[in-house]
């Protein structure tokens, strides 16, 4: 069977299309024709789309806010994990918080992100990465 061609075929017939949407009977729909509703995503998928959306994430902080390389690796990844959940963008709203970290006032940073709509929002993540802040080291 000619894999290449029945590809084609299918995403032909199926179409391509980059974020979820409702098919003619109502199944949520992503790429080319997977239904969600029914078949979701395996795991290696999920390990996947997780691996690039950190590679993503990383991309982004190394434009928006490029002295965050300095930053010893727990550190790092603090912010790797806020830039995930809230968007860089919306990370780099967290002013005082970034101030802060910049200058090293680690104990400052971490009482900024408790500070925070987001703290409240996200609870035990926050507070683990809270202790990672102030400690440098992960959990």
């Amino acid at each position: 069977m000619d894999l290449t061609f029945l590809k084609k075929m299918i995403e032909g017939h199926e179409g391509r299309r980059l974020k979820p949407y409702r098919d003619t009977v109502g199944k949520l729909t992503i790429g080319c024709g997977r239904n969600l509703d029914d078949l979701g995503i395996s795991d290696a998928e999920a390990s996947f789309m997780l691996q690039n959306d950190i590679e993503r994430v990383i991309g982004e902080l190394n434009h928006s806010i490029p002295w965050w390389v300095a930053l010893d690796s727990a550190r790092r990844m603090v912010l790797v994990d806020m830039g995930f959940n809230l968007g860089v963008p919306g990370l780099s709203k967290f002013r005082n918080f970034l101030s802060a970290l910049q200058r090293g006032d680690f104990r400052t940073a971490a009482a900024e992100m408790l500070d925070s709509l987001w703290a409240r929002q996200v609870g035990k993540r926050a507070d683990d990465l809270a202790k990672m802040m102030v400690t440098g080291k992960t959990l």
